[in-house]
């Protein structure tokens, strides 16, 4: 922003000094020579406003820039600290639109829109203070014509406000679509849908066209009207030099030397030109102001500061008790209740198993003990209210794994140190050859370092429950929950598998939920969700079979 005020003052010297050397070159009769320290000099300012406008351009592309990157990192960084379960996420592609595209839309606010804007809110005023003593006419006419432009920006700048606004929400929904088509692709073409939602996403994608080039349609007009009135502006100065000068009109109490009348014309466009570049870029307002709000739609709120990553790094402590009383939780939707006034005691240190039949809400009662659903009644982890527990403490203290992990697209082994950033090579192995993943991994290409794909695409079900549990080995957890740790296992490797589980949860609180009565019988308690209770249920040790 600076930049440009200083080339603003050079400019004044520029045009002084070049009306002052064509001057004394056709009134005066000076020799090229003399004229020669003067004509360098008008050169040195040329290079220099250059070098200076450059300096402010490439400025403001590297402030923007780290704008972007800073707003981008709170959004993500907030995005992550809600609930994977809150009701009010937004959906993954209107999310990911919000913190790419909608960002983006900033970059020519801050990069060209700002400084525009404040150069058209002094400078035309500093060049016609500078004006108005030498020539009170000219300083009289930029000063009235000058703030005609803003006025009417502004008037076409409604329309434009309302059409980048419907602009940006259509990017949003398209890219929502498109996203969760892509996401739901086989399933789409299971059912043979694949070619009307090809037809779904190209109709939008046409609106969005339509909607972007009412958007540029006008842009391109704001800018016209903005010259125009520009150009009247420049064409008043140069009438009233040129009838000035032709002896026509009379409004000068001394006559106006060539010199003077020169600078005026240099100076006429210059005074001008802060305003014409305010109007070149006064859509990129409108664009940024249309994202902010997309933005808030659907990530709510911008974060007044910073939100800082929570550290869930492993924290040694002892086993945690688990109490409920009058516990009730109910579907999303609050439609149904899973659990009504359900009580239970799990003393630290405690192995339990959690049974009933599918949908009877065993992971719903899970990610309630790990703060990801609201419930009503009272959770009491250590003595102390699940909601009086901070997120980084409860996050460190205890380790949930989901009956379907969340497995990213990179190696085995970055996956499993996902759950201790800083593990040592060593300490993933340890962690995989417990889990029972060395020995698949051993066949594949790269071992632990084979790439697998999103949601563990190029492994099996079991050996993606697998890897997502030898997260657990790298934790130090004193309330550990397990969603089906042995689901798509054999009876051998089930039985092996939870036998490491057990040795590893000696003195620390387990809680496994699972259909399996043989895993159910090797811990030390069982209870059943029944309809809506939750009542304690004899295993016999050993058995096999389907809880």
């Amino acid at each position: 922003m600076a930049a440009p005020f200083l080339g603003g003052a050079l400019l004044v010297w520029q045009a002084w000094t070049l009306s002052d050397v064509l001057g004394r070159a056709i009134e005066g009769g000076e020799a090229a020579g003399a004229l020669l320290p003067a004509v360098g000099l008008i050169l040195a300012l040329l290079v220099i406003r250059a070098a200076l406008g450059a300096l402010g351009e490439q400025s403001g592309i590297v402030a923007a820039e780290a704008i972007k990157r800073h707003l981008r990192q709170a959004l993500f960084t907030q995005l992550l600290a809600r609930s994977p379960r809150a009701a009010d996420a937004p959906p993954s592609g209107a999310a990911a639109s919000a913190i790419v595209d909608q960002v983006e839309a900033l970059d020519g606010y801050f990069a060209r829109y700002l400084p525009a804007a404040l150069q058209a809110a002094l400078l035309p005023l500093i060049f016609g203070a500078i004006i108005l003593p030498l020539d009170w006419v000219a300083g009289v006419l930029f000063l009235v014509t000058a703030p005609l432009i803003p006025l009417f920006m502004a008037l076409v700048g409604w329309g434009a406000q309302v059409a980048t606004d419907r602009q940006a929400r259509a990017l949003t929904h398209l890219s929502g679509r498109f996203a969760d088509r892509l996401r739901g692709l086989l399933t789409l073409k299971l059912f043979g849908r694949e070619a009307a939602e090809t037809a779904g996403i190209v109709e939008a994608s046409e609106a969005l066209r339509l909607r972007t080039l009412k958007v540029l349609r006008i842009a391109f007009l704001s800018s016209a009207v903005l010259e125009f009135f520009a150009a009247l502006g420049v064409a008043g100065i140069a009438l009233y030099v040129g009838l000035t000068f032709i002896d026509y009109l009379h409004l000068r109490a001394s006559p106006l030397t060539l010199q003077l009348g020169l600078f005026l014309l240099l100076m006429a466009p210059e005074i001008y030109n802060p305003l014409r570049l305010l109007a070149a870029h006064y859509h990129d307002r409108a664009t940024a102001k249309a994202g902010l709000e997309e933005i808030e739609r659907q990530l709510g709120a911008l974060p007044a500061e910073p939100v800082a990553h929570a550290d869930i790094a492993p924290r040694p402590g002892p086993a945690v008790s688990v109490n409920l009383a009058g516990l009730t939780l109910r579907t999303p939707d609050q439609q149904r209740a899973v659990l009504l006034d359900a009580a239970l005691a799990i003393p630290a240190g405690q192995h339990v198993a959690l049974v009933g039949p599918s949908g009877s809400g065993k992971s719903t009662l899970l990610e309630a003990l790990a703060g990801l659903r609201t419930a009503e009644g009272q959770i009491t982890l250590d003595g102390r209210p699940l909601a009086d527990w901070p997120e980084d403490e409860l996050r460190a203290r205890s380790f949930l794994l989901a009956q379907k992990p969340r497995l990213i697209h990179a190696s085995i082994a970055a996956n499993i140190g996902l759950a201790r950033p800083g593990a040592t090579r060593r300490d993933i192995e340890k962690a995989a050859e417990r889990a029972r993943v060395a020995g698949f991994a051993a066949a594949l290409p790269d071992g632990l370092d084979t790439v697998i794909g999103e949601d563990g695409i190029g492994l099996s079900g079991g050996q993606a429950q697998r890897v997502a549990l030898a997260r657990l080995f790298l934790r130090d957890a004193g309330l550990i929950l397990l969603d089906e740790p042995t689901a798509h296992l054999d009876a051998a490797l089930e039985d092996e598998i939870i036998s490491v589980i057990r040795d590893y949860a000696r003195g620390r609180t387990l809680i496994v939920a699972t259909h399996s009565l043989a895993v159910a019988g090797r811990l030390d308690k069982a209870w059943r969700i029944a309809g809506t209770s939750l009542v304690q249920t004899p295993i016999p040790s050993g058995k096999r079979g389907v809880a």
